[in-house]
């Protein structure tokens, strides 16, 4: 028999809990207003433009978090910062209002959200250019009214362009009074009202496939024994106090589950682990709580199995039949089937596919199935054209803030995607539970060789092991074993110490603290997190530790960082905040190089994507090339652990010393004055020889530069590490690292 190849989309959506517990605030209070924004952009668009496409099936994942603040948006009794100043007449905005507003009214995407709308763009660019003060010193009350009235409208879905409310609102541009305002207000709260019912109606039709995640989005394996940290990284250091209370892992499950039934009237079959994170001693719960069905990520999969999955250059994993396959869990307390997901293919949809033309970008990823069928056929022993076994690809990523970076919040993108599958005969989009009741599972992973780890390198180093998470922990574990101190606060006699703690236990915190991850709302998050302890404290009618009361971190802007996620930056030597937000820095200032403060080129910004290497040079204002810099730059790589030719710097007087007397495989030399670039790779007698490359350069108020990863032929996951030198007439002129190099791993 044969079969179409068998894809599993799963879209994971997701918010922390922003709700206010602080000591005086009013009821019904938010700190963020990201539950009611994404609720107009993301949660419902998504699955009315699948709809369209009747016979394409997938999974979307709702956590119990995000179900509880929709909810209350919906009744009319949530109210975030944002939305309260929204509503405020603008005769009555007060100095700190005009300055929150000129500070966090353009918080978005602004090549997506603000600059598609004309009146949008003008105040950003006023800001921009301007400055906050000048804003705040300038602005009339009209300004501030279109101000706050866009921040709302740009985070409508252009799927809801044709209503006509919205479509007037677009059309008017400015001038918004204080009733234009509430009316789009009362519009974002119709949208929110059909999100759970219309996952509810596409699941009863078996179009949809409808997951839970545990309450409060914890991590489960860590609320088992912070130890667990350990098992991908032995030397992990941990926190001071053990956290091992796994009591509360059934109570996340059983109240996730509850929730569901209610919303939904059935059972939940599917469980999205927080994080994707698992260990074997959670999954006796998860399966004892009646899920069916898990899923984690190819690392997991990798370390539980002691395999490396390696890709070709194209990026298909050369042994699909290892990843593209459920497995089966065996518990006392039952079986649970997991699934686990292709990292790169979920990543292109992510971070890369924005980047690209829509219908380029669904053609490869179409092609990018493709090859992976191909490869399974390939395997086959019979020598058959078609797949004589089921296969399941599962693609599995964060269902809302990827879509802030597509045109269009990434309709042109899925219409071209879904309109090539519902042609395609030989792929068929499926739920996870409908391709398990088709096939039963084959392949076993006993549970206890299952590894501790999470979408994140197969590891929760992104949620422990940093001094900053650390304390964070000490204090969530000082304050659980408070509350178990309390054995008279149950959950029924006191629901809100519990409701506190299973918030202070959410994964979203963690992330947040220490390095790895940052942004403009750090300082929040940090005191979202201690608000939910505090209230803890404050249940049980105990004393709120000072150290409670401090900041678990400082949240200046720091210096020195390594990159924090995919980049996607235009390449116009224009260096846009936004662009670069997420990239890897590194202060080229005193000990950190043979430059100086003073130096001409002030910093490096460096990250990446599934296309390309990007790099950024920061030039300090009415520095001159060939003046004050050297007018040629020079990128070498090598790679370790890979038998290739290597040759050394083709500079006249380079100092010999390392890592400059290194030898190198390629070289990409830019003359900054034309713009004119050389590529050149390493051959055999320590020769050069010259390589096309269709590297980007854009030079304006600094230098950006581009480099396509096909231009260095290296396959996925190879490391490489990367020198900068700076030369003139082909003389060796400075390194602007002397003691570094950057490392990276190709994705």
């Amino acid at each position: 028999m044969s079969h179409p190849l068998h894809v599993a989309f799963i879209w994971h959506q997701h918010q922390p809990l922003y709700k206010s517990r602080s000591a005086g605030g009013k009821e019904g209070q938010y700190r963020l207003p990201w539950v009611r924004l994404h609720g107009t952009k993301d949660y419902l668009d998504l699955i009315l433009l699948l709809e369209q496409y009747p016979k394409l099936h997938q999974t979307v994942n709702l956590v119990p978090s995000l179900i509880l603040q929709l909810e209350d948006y919906v009744a009319g009794t949530a109210f975030d910062p944002y939305l309260t100043a929204a509503l405020t007449p603008t005769d009555q905005l007060t100095p700190e209002n005009h300055q929150f507003i000129v500070q966090h009214f353009f918080d978005g995407n602004h090549r997506t959200l603000i600059d598609p709308h004309p009146r949008y763009r003008e105040l950003y660019e006023q800001r921009q250019e301007k400055g906050e003060r000048w804003c705040i010193d300038n602005w009339k009350e009209v300004d501030y009214g279109d101000l706050l009235a866009w921040h709302n409208l740009a985070w409508f879905d252009p799927l809801f362009y044709d209503d006509e409310a919205i479509a007037k609102w677009l059309k008017q541009d400015r001038g918004f009074t204080l009733s234009d305002r509430q009316r789009i207000y009362s519009k974002q709260r119709e949208i929110l009202r059909r999100i759970i019912p219309q996952h509810r109606k596409m699941q009863e039709s078996g179009q949809l496939e409808v997951t839970t995640t545990p309450y409060t989005h914890p991590i489960l394996p860590l609320l088992a024994d912070t130890n667990a940290g350990r098992v991908a990284v032995p030397n992990m250091a941990l926190p001071d106090q053990r956290f091992m209370f796994a009591e509360d892992i059934p109570r996340h499950l059983n109240k996730a589950r509850e929730m569901y039934v209610d919303r939904f009237g059935c059972k939940p079959r599917g469980l999205w682990p927080s994080e994707q994170s698992v260990s074997p001693a959670v999954i006796p719960y998860i399966a004892d709580a009646g899920f069916e069905w898990i899923c984690s990520d190819e690392a997991v999969l990798g370390w539980s199995l002691k395999h490396f999955f390696h890709r070709d250059a194209s990026g298909t994993v050369t042994d699909p039949k290892l990843l593209y396959q459920p497995y089966r869990l065996k518990t006392p307390k039952g079986d649970v089937s997991i699934v686990f997901r292709d990292h790169r293919l979920s990543d292109l949809i992510g971070f890369t596919y924005s980047t690209m033309d829509a219908k380029e970008a669904a053609r490869d990823l179409v092609g990018q199935l493709e090859g992976i069928s191909r490869s399974l056929k390939a395997q086959q022993k019979s020598g058959a054209t078609s797949l004589e076994d089921p296969w399941l690809v599962t693609i599995a990523l964060d269902g809302e803030n990827c879509w802030e970076f597509y045109h269009e919040d990434g309709i042109p993108f899925l219409n071209a995607l879904y309109g090539l599958l519902s042609e395609t005969p030989d792929i068929k989009l499926v739920t996870v539970a409908e391709y398990l009741d088709a096939f039963p599972v084959k392949a076993e992973i006993p549970t206890q060789e299952l590894h501790s780890g999470s979408w994140v390198d197969g590891s929760f180093t992104t949620w422990i092991g940093d001094p900053a998470k650390n304390r964070a922990w000490d204090l969530l574990t000082t304050a659980r074993q408070v509350l178990a101190d309390h054995p008279e606060a149950t959950e029924e006699s006191n629901p809100e110490a519990w409701e506190a703690l299973y918030a202070a236990e959410g994964s979203d915190w963690f992330w947040w603290f220490g390095e790895g991850h940052s942004s403009n709302q750090d300082a929040m998050f940090d005191q979202l997190f201690r608000e939910h302890l505090a209230a803890l404290y404050r249940a049980l009618d105990e004393p709120v530790p000072e150290s409670v009361l401090r900041a678990v971190e400082s949240h200046a802007v720091g210096g020195d960082h390594l990159p924090q996620g995919f980049i996607r930056p235009m390449i116009d030597g224009r260096g846009d905040e936004q662009d670069w937000d997420k990239a890897g820095r590194i202060e080229l200032g005193g000990a950190r190089g043979t430059m100086h403060q003073s130096s001409p080129i002030q910093r490096l910004w460096y990250g990446l994507d599934h296309v390309n290497f990007y790099l950024r040079l920061d030039l300090k204002t009415g520095a001159k090339i060939g003046t004050d810099i050297p007018p040629e730059l020079n990128l070498f790589w090598f790679y370790s652990n890979k038998p290739m030719h290597n040759s050394p710097v083709p500079l006249v007087e380079t100092p010999p010393e390392a890592p400059l007397n290194y030898l190198f495989h390629h070289h990409l030399g830019i003359n900054l004055l034309t713009q004119t670039k050389w590529f050149q790779e390493a051959g055999d007698n320590y020769r050069w020889l010259p390589r096309l490359t269709r590297a980007h350069v854009g030079l304006d108020r600094c230098l950006e530069l581009s480099i396509p990863w096909a231009d260095l032929q290296m396959e996925p996951d190879t490391t490489l590490q990367m020198s900068i030198m700076l030369s003139d007439g082909g003389r060796f002129r400075e390194t602007l690292m002397k003691d570094q190099m950057i490392a990276l791993t190709i994705p």
